[in-house]
């Protein structure tokens, strides 16, 4: 019995190793898999934007002032990164977009972050309630071949920065229908286009 389950288990890593499949199974299991299916990047993008997250992140933890002061989110889709968040001063806001600017693979850096005393918990969750109802709403869009798992949200004290490779019909349609979800104070596009 074990040796059929492991012959099996064989059999399948096989499988996926010759499809393709390993940077998904590295990436995270079936949600990853589902991400890369659906997603304009290839999976190594995908795997590399990540990597980016982690080396920004990383380089901006070995800053104490930076670590200890601010509240940072780190956004990477196709090698363009987004910071978002909040940092006391303008030079550590500088600061912060410098380090991520240098890093290994970073094409380009939206530095959004905002000079002010980090954000309440209460706010960062009306935010990710924000961005559950982006995302759902993003299902509403009516262009053919369209697919809402392409556009990456972050919402950051009510401001929604929306990110993805997308056409450019399908990016007015994705901005209008974000605003029109409550709480939406304000939508940053970064999109790449398509056409």
């Amino acid at each position: 019995m074990t040796i059929r389950w492991l012959t099996t288990g064989t059999l399948l890593l096989v499988a996926l190793l010759s499809s393709g499949c390993v940077p998904v199974i590295l990436a995270g299991g079936v949600a990853a898999t589902t991400t890369v299916i659906h997603d304009r990047r290839t999976a190594g993008e995908i795997i590399e934007d990540e990597a980016i997250e982690g080396r920004v992140k990383a380089a901006l933890g070995k800053d104490p002032e930076l670590n200890e002061q601010s509240h940072i989110n780190i956004t990477s889709y196709d090698g363009v990164v987004l910071l978002s968040g909040e940092t006391p001063t303008e030079a550590m806001r500088t600061r912060a977009g410098e380090i991520a600017r240098i890093q290994r693979e970073v094409r380009r850096v939206h530095n959004e972050l905002v000079v002010a005393a980090p954000s309440s918990l209460m706010t960062r969750t009306s935010d990710s309630l924000i961005t559950s109802r982006v995302k759902s709403a993003l299902f509403g869009v009516k262009i053919e071949g369209f697919d809402p798992t392409r556009v990456k949200i972050v919402t950051e004290n009510g401001t929604v920065y929306l990110m993805g490779m997308l056409y450019r019909a399908e990016a007015a349609a994705v901005t209008e229908q974000t605003r029109q979800i409550s709480g939406v104070q304000r939508i940053v596009t970064l999109y790449q286009f398509l056409d």
